[in-house]
């Protein structure tokens, strides 16, 4: 089939049963390969869902500048929607990301804003920065800002992603979906279409920000993930349970995953797999824990987690 515009090859991505490093008498572990959507993110599906979402409301019109603040993949997405639909776009960003997602959003057309960060850690303050920069730049150009941390109609775009989840999974029961919280979007759309059936979800976060699981945020490398803050996406009820993973074992385990099992991915996408496969080991064989690869590894090259 011939597509009208390379909006259309947003979603429809696979979803694969992961057989080499999960143990034989663990639960059976699938994973949703996002990689496979055009800028290799699950983002491309809120980035559409946050600017129709504002078309539909009439807030967005033809010409009006849109500006976001990002750890890389929703500007790579932004970046390549509003290519698509004409709208000039202000991703603000930082050096704490993957050069990689920056240089994507230039790719596109956007113009890039980079706030220095703390030696190239993920903090807490490093977000009230950005979002400044945004301040500014809504002040100065009358901008439209996508927020997508309070942007319900992102869930709108991850809702989708639980009905094809549902689709593939048609007649098998799930006992467990986790992902790991950022903006806290795609964990509770994902949630509004499995909730009737899925026995639980549950919210993952590196151990180094506990916010969900120890009230505080800290210092990571999880691109992504742990703002530091509870998400208001993330509203109570959303998920079942909270579980902290160690970063570095997430790290180590971004090699097996590609090496093993064919699965080419970043950080957070491993930190979802590592969850994954401890919820796993706690369940029979007979059950079905699913969780998202994030993106695709291509993101992350120019780093030290492939070395």
């Amino acid at each position: 089939m011939i597509l009208s515009s390379a909006l259309q090859a947003i979603g429809n991505t696979p979803l694969v049963r992961l057989r080499r490093i999960v143990p034989d008498d663990a639960a059976q572990v699938l994973v949703k390969l996002e990689g496979g959507n055009p800028t290799g993110s699950y983002k491309d599906r809120m980035a559409l869902a946050m600017i129709e979402g504002a078309e539909r409301r009439g807030v967005l019109r033809a010409g009006r500048r849109v500006v976001e603040f990002t750890g890389g993949s929703t500007g790579s997405s932004l970046a390549f929607i509003c290519a698509v639909k004409g709208y000039p776009l202000t991703v603000v960003s930082s050096d704490a990301f993957s050069p990689e997602k920056l240089r994507t959003m230039q790719a596109f057309g956007a113009d890039l804003v980079v706030v220095p960060s703390d030696g190239g850690r993920i903090t807490p303050d490093l977000f009230v920065r950005m979002r400044h920069e945004v301040d500014r730049i809504i002040a100065a150009e009358d901008a439209f800002w996508t927020d997508q941390f309070n942007n319900l109609d992102a869930l709108d775009g991850y809702q989708v992603l639980g009905r094809e989840i549902l689709d593939q999974t048609a007649g098998t029961a799930l006992s467990v979906f986790c992902a790991a919280v950022g903006t806290g979007g795609m964990l509770v759309g994902v949630t509004q279409a499995l909730r009737a059936k899925v026995d639980r979800i549950v919210a993952l976060e590196p151990a180094s920000s506990p916010m969900l699981t120890a009230g505080f945020g800290g210092p990571h490398r999880v691109e992504g993930t742990a703002t530091g803050t509870i998400p208001p996406l993330l509203t109570p009820g959303s998920y079942n349970e909270a579980r902290a993973i160690e970063e570095s074992e997430a790290r180590e385990l971004v090699k097996s995953l590609s090496r093993k099992e064919g699965v080419f991915a970043g950080t957070s996408s491993a930190l979802n797999v590592l969850g994954a496969i401890q919820i796993a080991a706690e369940l029979a064989p007979e059950q079905t824990v699913v969780t998202v690869a994030a993106d695709t590894g291509l993101k992350y090259l120019a780093g030290d987690l492939y070395l």
